[in-house]
């Protein structure tokens, strides 16, 4: 009952904050900005230390996938705020000689950002960055089950913002479950399609505006005229960074027949290259994030033709990179989502039959395809769906920041990073003024103007409608 009463005085303290306008001022929100981007640098080593106990993450790995992008995503943000928040003129017909009509974008309010354990910095700060540059409030919730990291992400912003502007509500489900029963503004999840839908039917029931992140089974394929060697090496870094533990990771490998073989001896190369020979004693290799995801894992291999690795050590909660071979399109490794270090390999012949396997599936959150031939990069997109296409290389699409990142059907809706972030956390609201003196111009509005039907059309194509 106290954690609830906590909870309800932030979100009423967020509304009555909110509702000073202060958030709304450019100049406000571009010190907001300023200041995380401080607090994440002053807290470096924190965050670095929290994403080693969390995940066994090295400091190159964490920093580049942790700490870089945020910094850069507020720097983008500064840099674009005054043109994002620019109201944008909408041209109107001669008969509205006069008159102006325009877009303006204005915050939500309080917004909710609820934020997986994978990546927990970033996926919780990147949104934040576009609710601050938009002129929100907002109450992150953190997962729980990257404990380290929800603990430093507290103390960052308890730290750096009032509670009424910015807050964090930690611990676990019963808690997002009373966040989810407040009426916020707004709302952002990132993470597996089951709580999406818990979370989108709560939202319903206020009419809450919503964006889901929620990944899926994204489709990895290869054709014949690659270059194996730096195909593999993209392939074996996206798949396996993380431990596999990233919502946009390939989920499986479709591999062109001809060269089938050659290709996976070039993934195990590259594996031992990155990783050495004795994986699960490599300190710099990462861990399952807890033990249930971990026997989840072993569950998926029993039973599995497994050509590379497959080795577990349940002390580290380690899992060392491996592939699966003459998988089915039934096993129990095409159900789901994967999201660790599993790798199930499904060869082809003709392109047209992975596409119609694709779209025969939920649509992926990305799709990856490795090729050099231009027409099977354009039947690829245009001939499949999903949120992101990305052709030879796998993860770095999200380091473009014009690139707007999000799912479609079951793998989410609403888009974010960069510009879409200051969109997802505005309403673009239409405005319309129209001055007294030219009122004589549209006198055919009013019922006793006596006009045909014939002159009215004639009229009303002079004027350009």
């Amino acid at each position: 009952m106290i954690k609830e009463k906590i909870i309800s005085d932030i979100v009423r303290s967020q509304k009555e904050y909110f509702k000073l306008g202060g958030t709304k001022k450019l100049s406000f929100r571009f010190g907001q900005l300023k200041k995380l981007k401080l607090a994440i640098i002053d807290n470096e080593k924190n965050i670095l230390e929290a994403l080693k106990k969390d995940l066994n993450k090295t400091e190159k790995d964490a920093y580049l996938t942790s700490i870089f992008p945020l910094l850069c995503e507020i720097d983008f943000m500064i840099k674009n705020l005054k043109s994002f928040a620019k109201e944008k003129r909408v041209k109107t017909p001669f008969i509205w000689f006069g008159t102006k009509a325009y877009t303006v974008c204005e915050p939500y309010g309080v917004a909710l950002i609820i934020s997986p354990w994978n990546y927990p910095f970033e996926l919780a700060f990147r949104p934040l960055i576009g609710s601050i540059a938009a002129g929100n409030c907002a109450v992150l919730k953190p997962s729980e089950i990257s404990k380290n990291s929800s603990l430093v992400i507290n103390d960052i912003i308890k730290k750096t913002f009032p509670r009424n502007y910015i807050a964090v509500v930690q611990d676990g489900a019963e808690e997002g479950q009373f966040l989810l029963e407040q009426k916020f503004d707004y709302i952002l999840f990132s993470g597996s399609q089951k709580i999406g839908k818990i979370v989108m039917e709560s939202a319903s029931k206020n009419l809450t505006p919503l964006t889901l992140e929620l990944g899926g089974k994204s489709p990895c394929i290869v054709d014949e005229d690659v270059n194996t060697t730096v195909a593999a090496r993209r392939i074996v870094w996206g798949k396996f960074l993380n431990s596999g533990q990233t919502c946009i990771a390939p989920d499986y490998l479709f591999v062109h027949k001809n060269i089938k073989n050659k290709f996976v001896e070039k993934l195990k190369e590259t594996i031992t290259s990155f990783y050495g020979n004795d994986l699960l004693k490599n300190n710099d290799y990462g861990k399952i994030i807890n033990q249930k995801h971990f026997d989840r894992l072993k569950n998926l291999l029993v039973g599995a033709n497994i050509v590379f690795g497959g080795n577990t050590d349940e002390q580290s909660l380690k899992i060392e990179p491996t592939l699966v071979d003459q998988v089915k399109y039934d096993d129990d490794l095409m159900r789901e989502e994967i999201f660790g270090p599993i790798l199930p390999i499904l060869e082809y012949e003709e392109l047209n039959d992975v596409i119609s396997f694709i779209n025969n599936r939920p649509k992926p959150l990305v799709l990856y395809f490795f090729s050099n031939d231009k027409i099977r990069q354009n039947k690829i997109e245009q001939k499949t769906s999903s949120g992101t296409v990305c052709f030879n290389d796998t993860i770095i699409q999200l380091s473009i920041n014009g690139l707007p990142f999000g799912g479609v059907g079951e793998s989410g809706f609403g888009k974010y990073h960069g510009k879409s972030s200051f969109d997802t956390f505005s309403h673009s609201k239409s405005v319309f003024k129209n001055p007294f003196f030219f009122d004589f111009l549209t006198k055919i509005r009013y019922p006793k103007f006596n006009i045909s039907l014939k002159s009215l059309k004639t009229i009303l194509r002079f004027l350009g409608f």
